[in-house]
C-alpha cells in the first residue's frame, strides 16, 4: 500500500509517517519509481506506536516494542527491552500519582482552612460560584 492509504488506515498523517521513517521506526521501502510502499506489518507497527503514545509513552520509548515486532515476536511487549520500558514507565506513573496525591492533600487542607474562616451568614457573592442560584437570585 502507498503512504496515503497507510496513513488513512492508521488514523494519522503522511507527515507523521515520514517523521517515523526519519526516526527509524518505520521501514523506508520504495518502488522503482521512488514511491514509499508498506504492508500489513507496517500497519501493525503503527498501531503499536499509537497505542503506546495514547498511554503516554514518548515516541522513543516505543522503539523496543517496534523492534520486538520487527524481530517476529507475536506482540511488541514479548521482549525483555519492552518489559524494561513498561517497568520504567510504571515507576514514572507511580511517582506522578504520589505527587498528585500530595497536591490533593494540600488543596484539601487549604479548603478546610478557607471554609473555617468563612463568616457566618450568606455566602459571599463572587464570580467563582457562578451556576449556583441563591434565593435572592431567583426572587429578582
Amino acid at each position: 500500500m502507498r503512504i496515503g492509504e497507510l496513513a488513512e488506515r492508521a488514523g494519522t498523517t503522511t507527515r507523521t509517517l515520514r517523521y517515523y521513517e526519519s526516526r527509524g521506526l518505520l521501514p523506508a521501502r520504495r518502488t522503482d519509481q521512488g514511491h514509499r510502499v508498506y504492508d500489513e506489518s507496517d500497519l501493525r507497527l503503527l498501531r503499536e506506536i499509537r497505542t503506546l503514545q495514547d498511554f503516554g509513552f514518548e515516541l522513543e520509548e516505543t522503539r523496543p516494542f517496534v523492534e520486538c515486532l520487527r524481530a517476529g515476536h507475536p506482540a511488541g511487549d514479548s521482549c525483555p527491552a519492552s518489559v524494561a520500558v513498561y517497568r520504567r514507565k510504571l515507576g514514572e506513573l507511580d511517582a506522578l500519582l504520589g505527587r498528585l496525591q500530595e497536591v490533593r492533600d494540600q488543596v484539601a487542607v487549604q479548603l478546610l482552612r478557607a471554609e473555617a474562616e468563612l463568616p457566618l451568614g450568606p455566602a459571599p457573592r463572587c464570580g467563582l460560584g457562578a451556576g449556583t442560584a441563591t434565593t435572592a437570585d431567583t426572587e429578582e
